[in-house]
C-alpha cells in the first residue's frame, strides 16, 4: 500500500515539474511517510523511475495496442499508433516514461526501458508489412522518432498547438515529408 501511493506521489511530482520534482524529501512530504521510510522501499530516484516504467509502461502500451486493434486497415494502425501515444503526452503515467531521458538510470534499467519500447515498436511493424514497406523494422523506428519528436514538442509548450503537432505527426506517419 505504501509502495503504491509513492508511485502516485511520484507521478503527480513528475507530471508538475519534471524530474527535478521528484526527490525523496518531496516523497515523504506527499505521503507523510519519514524521509527514511521512502528510502525502505526505494535506494535512488532512478529506482523510482524504473518501477514507475515497469508499473505503467505496459498499460500505456497496452492502450496504444487497443487502438490500433480496432483499425481496419494498415494506414489506420499506424494512425491509431501515432495519435494514442500523442493523446497519452498529458497521462501522468507518460511523464515517468518521459523521465527515463533523464540519464541517471543504470544500464540495466535502461535496457529493459529499452526492450519495453521494442515491443512498442513491434506493434506498427505488422501495419507496416501490410503497407508493403521494404525495411519494417527500420520504417518502425524511425516512425517511433517522429512520435518521440512530437512528444518533446508538445512537452516544451511549443508555439504550435498540441493539436496541431498531432496533425503533423501523423501527416509524417502517413505521407512522409510532402505532407
Amino acid at each position: 500500500m505504501q509502495r503504491g501511493a509513492l508511485l502516485d506521489a511520484a507521478r503527480s511530482l513528475l507530471s508538475e515539474g519534471g524530474t527535478e520534482a521528484l526527490t525523496f524529501p518531496a516523497l515523504a512530504e506527499r505521503t507523510g511517510l519519514a524521509r527514511s521510510s521512502v528510502y525502505e522501499y526505494f535506494r535512488s530516484r532512478a529506482a523510482v523511475v524504473e518501477e514507475l516504467c515497469a508499473v505503467d509502461f505496459p498499460v500505456w502500451a497496452a492502450e496504444v495496442e487497443a487502438a490500433m486493434e480496432v483499425a481496419d486497415t494498415p494506414e489506420a494502425k499506424i494512425e491509431a499508433y501515432v495519435r494514442r501515444q500523442l493523446a497519452l503526452v498529458g497521462d501522468r503515467r507518460h511523464r515517468a516514461v518521459v523521465a527515463i531521458s533523464a540519464g541517471e538510470l543504470d544500464a540495466g534499467a535502461r535496457e529493459k526501458i529499452r526492450a519495453a519500447h521494442g515491443g512498442l515498436i513491434a506493434m506498427v511493424v505488422e501495419a507496416l508489412e501490410g503497407l508493403g514497406h521494404e525495411q519494417p523494422r527500420l520504417a518502425a523506428m524511425l516512425l517511433q522518432g517522429v512520435v518521440d519528436a512530437a512528444v518533446r514538442r508538445i512537452e516544451l509548450g511549443a508555439a504550435e498547438e498540441p493539436g496541431r503537432i498531432i496533425e503533423a505527426a501523423v501527416s509524417m506517419a502517413l505521407r512522409g515529408v510532402r505532407g
